[in-house]
């Protein structure tokens, strides 16, 4: 029996109270999907400024009225101090998944990337160490690397952002241990690598290149790449991001304070993730064989190369990766062909 098996089977007959801010958005809405499925009671926080609605109603009809009626929603902006003390009320765990998470929208608009990620992070922390919250579980995210070249990213390595969205997420980390080391507030960041899966938004200038690429070849379109296409990403799918969510919330002190990369630790060029992508979209979508690639410059503040080390998660909070890029990308294309 793998650790999160095991803890999964506590939760159920020990449940908790659960605060996911971003209730709504991608991550968010999975983790509230699995933690009522685990009997837990949960608190969503949003303000549909990025998430949506309709993710919330396919978890219900996914889950059933039972589960859903230990499900509350606080409609709110996670920068609001007093918005943010009602929701961390009575409240063992929070899961702070709230934030913008565009690097080009960051560039372009870095204020409210500003207002969102770092004032938002700081105004729940505090609630979370007023209302004295048990363990404070915060997304951090690959962008902190930067462009250091050493590979695979290990969390010693310096952090070395660049855009305005990297900032954030190493200021939110800074955040967290300093209310770690001087409020007493546990908390443990995670360090996501490229997440896909299952409700990820496949529109807008901004999308994450999976759902986009598969929402424009199931269309018969050509989806767009920026750059030449050698970027390497590591891609982690969103089943193994809750799985390092709860892990994280429930591990022992021992490991509060730490960041903690959360990826396959694996890599593939973006090149080789559309032949990939093709080559399964092709059987349901006979069309799709025929495309190629749509090039453009490559963007501001991306990052060429990324694969991450997960020695650290594996060996102190037992995470073991649920899902390949391979069988990730089924899931993923059932779900969008199903909804587009």
């Amino acid at each position: 029996m793998t650790a999160y098996e095991s803890l999964c089977g506590k939760l159920k007959r020990e449940p908790k109270r659960w605060l996911v801010t971003g209730a709504a958005g991608f991550i968010g809405s999975h983790l509230v999907e699995r933690l009522l499925s685990l009997g837990q009671a949960v608190t969503g926080l949003d303000d549909f400024s990025t998430g949506y609605r309709h993710n919330l109603d396919q978890v219900r009809l996914l889950l059933g009225d039972e589960d859903w009626g230990r499900f509350r929603l606080i409609e709110g902006d996670v920068a609001d101090g007093e918005i943010c003390a009602a929701a961390c009320r009575d409240v063992d765990y929070v899961l702070h998944e709230a934030a913008l998470g565009s690097v080009p929208a960051s560039v372009e608009d870095p204020l409210t990337c500003h207002r969102s990620n770092g004032t938002g992070f700081l105004q729940l922390a505090l609630a979370a160490r007023d209302g004295g919250v048990r363990r404070f579980v915060y997304a951090s995210s690959s962008a902190v690397y930067g462009d250091d070249p050493r590979l695979p990213k290990e969390e010693s390595l310096p952090t070395r952002p660049l855009s305005p969205y990297a900032v954030t997420k190493v200021l939110g980390e800074l955040y967290a241990r300093l209310f770690d080391d001087l409020y007493g507030l546990p908390t443990v960041g995670l360090r996501y690598f490229n997440v896909f899966g299952p409700r990820q938004d496949p529109k807008g200038a901004y999308a994450a290149v999976i759902p986009s690429w598969i929402s424009l070849m199931a269309s018969g379109k050509e989806p767009l790449l920026y750059g030449d296409g050698g970027q390497t990403r590591d891609f982690c799918h969103v089943a193994d991001v809750v799985q390092a969510n709860l892990l994280a919330a429930c591990a022992p002190s021992s490991v509060t304070g730490r960041v903690y990369n959360v990826a396959g630790g694996k890599s593939l060029t973006l090149l080789e993730l559309f032949e990939t992508i093709r080559r399964a979209l092709s059987a349901e979508v006979p069309e799709a064989a025929t495309l190629g690639l749509r090039r453009l410059p490559e963007r501001a503040g991306d990052i060429r190369h990324s694969r991450a080390s997960i020695d650290a998660i594996v060996g102190d909070l037992g995470f073991a990766p649920l899902h390949s890029v391979a069988s990730g990308l089924e899931e993923a294309l059932r779900w969008y062909l199903e909804h587009r």
